[in-house]
């Protein structure tokens, strides 16, 4: 009789890159990347948070703005690593290029992931929080009603985000990496439901986790439906200001609920997690073995998987060894070759 098992936190993250995926451990992370020749390559790295060692990185709500930070330099570094290995060979550097290069010399790479960000972070904030305030101001003279206008920008906002996310979804290459974030929820689903991380066992667990970046996106998209609800400034230029100056404190709310919903099956966590697990659905997609493989790289590069299963499943780490070296060997014209390095 097979004893039903509990799912238990691992503490590890990570998000789909181009062709491959990072998997982030504390203060370490790695980077796996599928490259055209078949082969999966590996870099892996330390990485410390802007406020790496301060105890305000410990505070809560507060650390969810930091984590939030945190997490968009890291991603825009791992997906910037994977791009490497399928750029244009032939394509020249840009007149961009060479003026950042000839100004800020090597820390050029830096002032343009900066620059991305900081237009990612506007491009957001102006679609999804000033859009559909606009929107739903242009209603004002026929609706009166404060609370409905209010309720009718909620709703905008909702289908704004929804809308992106399908649409992006119509993009191939958009679909290719859901099927890599998929790849990355199955692998944390696996080890965290007590499983040996090997092919067949990822194959058959879910690609939703609750501590996905779209759950943690779209909540933070509810929770600004409800707290700009209470805004009741008249001036309109005030109104969109006081939006913006609240995002930090909707992101900080979002994270403490992420994070409870990773570490607990409450059922009323559970309830609440669901419209963010449904939209999973959408942002993640099922991958191919050879994806499975290059998520299962990209965990064992920073994180020990056998030695969390025998201490929190007390499984056999010998069993453990044996599966996973079936699995090498049944795939084995699939290697990786690895790089470390250390900043």
């Amino acid at each position: 009789m097979s004893r039903k098992r509990k799912k238990i936190y691992s503490g590890i993250g990570g998000q789909a890159v181009l062709e491959g995926v990072m998997m982030k451990n504390q203060d370490h992370y790695a980077v796996a990347v599928r490259k055209p020749n078949g082969e999966i390559e590996i870099e892996t790295e330390s990485y410390y948070g802007v406020l790496h060692g301060k105890g305000l990185a410990r505070v809560p709500f507060l650390r969810g703005v930091i984590n939030l930070v945190d997490s968009l330099r890291l991603g825009m570094r791992a997906l910037n690593y994977s791009a490497t290995f399928y750029e244009d060979e032939e394509a020249g550097d840009t007149v961009a290029d060479k003026v950042a290069d000839k100004v800020f010399h090597e820390k050029a790479e830096k002032f343009f992931m900066a620059l991305v960000t900081i237009f990612s972070v506007a491009l957001a904030i102006g679609l999804f929080v000033l859009l559909p305030y606009f929107l739903s101001s242009l209603l004002g003279k026929v609706i009166r009603e404060r609370t409905l206008l209010a309720a009718i920008e909620g709703l905008i906002r909702i289908l704004i985000f929804i809308a992106y996310i399908v649409v992006i979804t119509l993009m191939k290459d958009i679909r290719r990496l859901y099927r890599y974030h998929g790849a990355e929820h199955k692998c944390i689903n696996c080890i965290e439901r007590g499983r040996a991380l090997t092919v067949k066992n990822v194959k058959k667990s879910s690609r939703q986790h609750k501590r996905c970046g779209t759950s943690f996106t779209l909540l933070v998209v509810l929770i600004s439906c409800v707290v700009f609800f209470f805004i009741t400034v008249e001036n309109p230029v005030y109104r969109m200001l006081i939006r913006v100056a609240l995002i930090p404190v909707i992101a900080g709310i979002a994270y403490e609920f992420i994070r409870l919903a990773g570490k607990t099956d409450n059922i009323i966590v559970a309830i609440l997690s669901i419209p963010g697990m449904l939209l999973q659905r959408l942002t993640t997609k099922e991958p191919d073995e050879d994806m499975i493989l290059t998520a299962i790289a990209s965990v064992e590069a920073v994180f020990d998987w056998k030695k969390f299963l025998v201490e929190n499943f007390d499984e056999d780490p010998e069993k453990l060894e044996r599966l996973r070296q079936e699995d090498l060997e049944f795939y084995k014209d699939r290697a990786y070759h690895g790089r470390e390095s250390e900043q």
